[in-house]
């Protein structure tokens, strides 16, 4: 058997299986259109509305990304829960996707020491629950609408070593700034060891062969350094007020 009939025998014994069944269960937010229920589009504009009015003035935040498999023992828990602490002090609001791991820790940080520590939960077939670190919470249905969210209230990305998700904000944020969709800002990559060798194929595999431009990689700063990256954002929010 090939690697294309391996493939498709593990689609068919997927969707005939008791887990598959199960997951079918739960609805897909992209099914709800699907099926043609217009008065749905009332519930995406009703999550905007939430959003704008929650968050309103909050513009010069951060917004933190990272894995929410991260342990309380991880180097990463320890150095996103310092970054915390230290935009609480330099009066920067933090966001984050409001759940375990990298997210509690930031936002534990900037809970523990008085400063605002926003969470912008998301519904999952398996239910992620609002880490308590949080001074104020939003749940949203669609992921495109947090993203939304996110990038409008920000004057900063910062990215501490995830999975998909993570690379997932991270490249689409440097989409939009590339575009042209918004302004450029700092796009903070934390762990040399851990991004060093994406930046490199992307220069090598991206720059070198004319499918992006050198100039598209030069929001992007890698550091180790949880006080150089707290200065710059402190800057950029200063700018941003």
């Amino acid at each position: 058997m090939n690697d294309r009939d391996r493939l498709l025998s593990h689609f068919v014994e997927r969707r005939a299986s008791p887990d598959r069944r199960r997951e079918t269960e739960y609805q897909y937010a992209i099914d709800e259109l699907r099926r043609g229920d217009t008065w749905r589009m009332f519930r995406i504009m009703g999550e905007f509305v939430d959003g704008f009015e929650k968050l309103a003035g909050m513009e010069g935040a951060v917004t933190v990304f990272g894995s929410a498999r991260t342990t309380k023992r991880s180097k990463w828990y320890k150095k996103a829960h310092e970054m915390g602490v230290k935009l609480a002090h330099a009066g920067v609001p933090v966001l984050t996707g409001g759940g375990p791991g990298t997210m509690e820790a930031v936002n534990r940080g900037a809970f523990e020491e008085g400063g605002l520590s926003v969470g912008l939960n998301i519904e999952l077939p398996h239910e992620q629950h609002p880490n308590p670190y949080l001074t104020r919470t939003i749940t949203f249905r669609y992921f495109f609408i947090r993203k939304v969210m996110l990038v409008k209230y920000s004057c900063a990305f910062v990215c501490f070593p995830g999975g998909f998700g993570t690379l997932d904000e991270f490249f689409e944020s440097l989409t939009l700034i590339q575009t042209q969709k918004i302004a450029k800002f700092p796009v903070i990559a934390i762990g040399s060891h851990y991004w060093k060798g994406l930046l490199s194929w992307m220069d090598k595999g991206l720059v070198k062969k004319g499918l992006i431009d050198a100039e598209d990689l030069s929001a992007i700063t890698i550091t180790d350094d949880i006080d150089e990256a707290v200065e710059l954002i402190r800057r950029v929010s200063i700018a941003t007020d």
